[in-house]
Parts: C-alpha cells; sequence; structure tokens
C-alpha cells in the first residue's frame, strides 16, 4: 500500500509541476514578445491569467508537501 501511496504521490507532483511549467513557458513567450499574442487584445490581463494559474500550481505543491509527504 505504500509503494501504490508513494506512485500517486509523485505522479501528483510532477503533473503539478508540469502544468506550472506550462504557465511559466508561455509567461516567458507573452513577455519576451507580446507581439506575437495576436488573439489577445489585453496583453497584461493574459500575462495576469498565466500568472494566477504558476500561483495556483504552487499553492497545489505546496499544500501537497504539507500534507501528505
Amino acid at each position: 500500500m505504500k509503494i501504490l501511496r508513494g506512485k500517486m504521490y509523485e505522479a501528483t507532483k510532477e503533473y503539478l509541476r508540469g502544468q506550472r511549467e506550462k504557465h511559466i513557458a508561455n509567461l516567458e513567450v507573452m513577455l519576451s514578445n507580446p507581439v506575437g499574442i495576436g488573439e489577445h487584445s489585453d496583453v497584461v490581463d493574459s500575462i495576469v491569467k498565466e500568472l494566477e494559474q504558476v500561483a495556483h500550481y504552487d499553492d497545489m505543491l505546496s499544500s501537497l508537501r504539507n500534507h501528505f509527504q
């Protein structure tokens, strides 16, 4: 049972890290080349939304560590 718990913990952690990194990559693109975001009329709003997602996944990773490690 501990092996399964450990695998589920690691899988969840890696999923959350991957999601966070996806949003960080989006932010890097937006900050380095905001002109390339043609479909977004409000670039700053788009950046804030991506940053909110980074914070969301950071919080989830922190909660996972604090409560289940």
